[in-house]
């Protein structure tokens, strides 16, 4: 099978289903944008050495992100013939499980701090801010077209995950942190 096909070569490309739509549908958006996710969590695992625990949850994480995007590349009216790898609560629930725990070993912030110290710091800073944006892109999606809506809550969730990651990071990498300090 050859990777391309030039059927998109018009400015449109196939759901999940083979239903035809602009390459600029809010759809497309929000999988694409969740997909880009998916390759910065890569990086992000890359540039985190001798933490076997935390490669296993980013590669789950990636998981999920491929379980969202297939979910959001398929239209809901679409009576797919295959079955579509399911999001649940307990997918929420982990991410949680994952931040309090890693929370524990962390000082309490007093500020805000500045992204960097460390490439896997600012990797997961990256993947925090483009997870933000994918949740937005689902968000708006879901204001005009019926979608899984347990996906925003995973993203929404997802990015707090990041920002507690970079954090428990920086720690483990006897990184300091660079608190905000607004200028006067």
């Amino acid at each position: 099978m050859k990777i391309y096909t030039k059927t998109g070569d018009q400015g449109e490309t196939s759901l999940l289903g083979g239903e035809r739509v602009s390459k600029t549908n809010l759809r497309i958006e929000a999988y694409g944008t969740v997909d880009e996710l998916n390759a910065w969590v890569g990086v992000l695992r890359d540039s985190i050495d001798d933490q076997k625990a935390i490669h296993e949850q980013l590669i789950y994480i990636q998981d999920k992100l491929f379980t969202a995007g297939s979910r959001l590349a398929t239209h809901p009216d679409n009576k797919r013939s295959f079955p579509l790898p399911e999001m649940t609560e307990e997918h929420i629930e982990m991410l949680e499980k994952a931040m309090d725990e890693m929370d524990a070993e962390l000082p309490p912030m007093k500020n805000f701090v500045l992204p960097g110290g460390h490439a896997a710091v600012s990797h997961a800073h990256v993947c925090r801010t483009v997870c933000r944006r994918a949740e937005r892109r689902v968000i708006a999606l879901q204001q005009h077209e019926k979608t899984d809506e347990i996906i925003a809550r995973y993203l929404n969730r997802l990015s707090d995950f990041f920002f507690v990651l970079s954090r428990f990071v920086a720690l483990k990498n006897n990184v300091q942190e660079t608190p905000w300090k607004p200028a006067k």
